[in-house]
């Protein structure tokens, strides 16, 4: 069984007062991007969307799909915090396939690339690490004591990567700049 689990928790400070999982690209928030770019790899089941900062709010307004969230009360405690809570709920899967909610270019096709990929395989865009990574049973217990605001970047060190980076960035969103040079790369893709 192979999980999607989807990272939305943190407040995104930087981005303003709005949550910037509800920023509108292309008629879509950036998390039902992610989000439906999981939903759209049927071998992705169960997937897991871990909300923490004003997650109320941005359930009422973002459509899912068939991905289940779930709240991390730990959330401000750092990204390890969702990881950790996320994994928790995909306990049973054999490997989980992790994308983050403020990438949405992000798409089903890159995401289906690690499907069939080894625990460890993560994304590389022109040479530089992004997501999607691959967690297997290993790195699933390992993450268990992860702390602080970092996911499993030393766990993933050394292990496989799939160059993606022809598909497209693979960028987040951090700033309302980011935003709008996502924007551009997305007419330009679209």
């Amino acid at each position: 069984m192979i999980g999607g689990l989807v990272l939305a928790a943190g407040a995104g400070t930087r981005f303003g007062r709005a949550p910037k999982q509800l920023a509108q690209l292309e008629g879509r928030t950036l998390l039902e991007a992610a989000a439906g770019a999981q939903c759209a790899v049927a071998e992705l089941d169960p997937i897991v969307v871990v909300l923490g900062a004003r997650a109320e709010e941005i359930l009422a307004r973002v459509d899912l799909g068939r991905a289940r969230p779930v709240i991390c009360v730990e959330w401000d405690d750092g990204q390890a915090a969702s990881l950790r809570r996320g994994l928790r709920e995909l306990a049973g899967c054999d490997k989980v396939v992790v994308t983050l909610g403020d990438a949405p270019l992000v798409t089903a096709e890159v995401i289906r690339r690690f499907v069939d990929a080894a625990p460890r395989t993560r994304a590389l865009y022109n040479g530089r690490p992004g997501h999607p990574v691959v967690l297997g049973g290993a790195e699933m217990r390992a993450l268990g004591s992860l702390a602080g605001d970092r996911g499993a970047r030393e766990l993933l060190r050394g292990g496989p990567t799939i160059e993606v980076g022809h598909l497209g960035s693979g960028r987040d969103v951090d700033t309302p700049d980011d935003l709008e040079e996502i924007r551009d790369e997305a007419r330009a893709v679209i």
